[in-house]
């Protein structure tokens, strides 16, 4: 009796003693916009497989796509509430620090080759610096991707050919800036709504990476993918400095450890998609066209001249940008 007794106590003791131990395990929310088969998805993922191997019983990261925690403003601002620990923003930073902007200007980046160099040589004296004045911290840059237009208008060409079209565009003003100098409408607008808004034809079109495209199934609601790759945008893996500070020193380094290993995973997965989705979205119907990217280059020059002259050390930070290409 006394032995059975016994066991009992030691039974519920070892229960919770696991259920005080499962209680303490750190949560580490990952919120991002990206949608199932999208780049976004696929590189939170691989994050998640390095991060949670790495870290054990002691923390867990979890990933929340499709905006379920928020657009991308509200997912910054949940970071520096402590709400979420990372998400993964990109076009949307020209709106956290002027430095940002240059990755708006159009055909800067080259390839990855380039943007590996960018981040290289500049990525902690520029862009974490000028994170970290807003609170933030870069543990990694992924990749958003070289972005193309696609409309119900008319295929795309050259400038003039976007005269008159409504066309959503993320929340930055040099892109905005940009497609107004090109004659088109933009049209600031949350990724997540803009499927709706094209079906309702609210907008003619948008611009986005392959992934986005493919994975948010605009080909179900556009005529035209006209290949610009008038931008490349990084994506960032963000924490929030004050916060990430607050983690154990260990669960800190493997995570940044993750965030760093997982980028060439990432980089080729987008290399791959690249290929794979604009043969996917020619198969699936949109009539694509090559437009004429010199007279895009030739037509952005206004917008490269007022970065440079309003923006603090923007001139310098152009030329920087453009001299690390390989």
């Amino acid at each position: 009796m006394k032995k059975t007794f016994l066991s009992a106590v030691l039974g519920t003791a070892l229960a919770l003693s696991a259920g005080q131990a499962s209680a303490e395990k750190l949560i580490l929310k990952f919120g991002h916009v990206g949608n199932p088969g999208s780049l976004f998805e696929a590189s939170v993922n691989e994050f998640v497989k390095n991060a949670n191997a790495r870290l054990g019983d002691r923390a867990e990261v979890q990933a929340f796509g499709s905006s379920q925690l928020g657009k991308d403003k509200e997912l910054l601002q949940k970071l520096k509430l402590g709400q979420i620990t990372f998400s993964l923003p990109s076009s949307v930073m020209s709106s956290v620090a002027d430095e940002f902007g240059v990755f708006e200007m159009p055909y800067i980046i080259q390839d990855r080759e380039h943007m590996k160099a960018v981040q290289a040589e500049i990525g902690d004296s520029v862009f974490n610096a000028a994170a970290e004045k807003n609170g933030y911290k870069i543990l990694s840059y992924y990749e958003n991707g070289f972005r193309h237009i696609t409309n119900n208008t008319r295929p795309v060409n050259v400038p003039a050919d976007l005269e008159g079209i409504k066309l959503r565009t993320p929340k930055g003003e040099w892109r905005v800036k940009m497609f107004q100098l090109y004659g088109a409408n933009p049209t600031p607008m949350s990724f997540s709504e803009v499927f709706t808004a094209l079906k309702t034809a609210v907008i003619d079109g948008q611009e986005n990476p392959y992934a986005q495209i493919w994975s948010a199934k605009f080909q179900e609601v556009q005529k035209y993918l006209s290949i610009t790759g008038h931008v490349y945008t990084p994506a960032y893996v963000l924490v929030s400095a004050k916060h990430f500070a607050k983690l154990p020193e260990d669960v800190q380094a493997d995570l940044m450890a993750a965030a760093a290993e997982s980028q060439d995973a990432v980089y080729e997965m987008a290399a791959n998609l690249e290929k794979e989705l604009l043969q996917n979205l020619i198969d699936g119907g949109i009539e694509v066209n090559e437009a004429d990217k010199a007279a895009f280059v030739e037509a952005s020059k206004p917008i490269y001249d007022e970065f440079s002259t309003s923006v603090e050390g923007g001139a310098e930070l152009i030329s920087k940008v453009q001299s690390l290409v390989k």
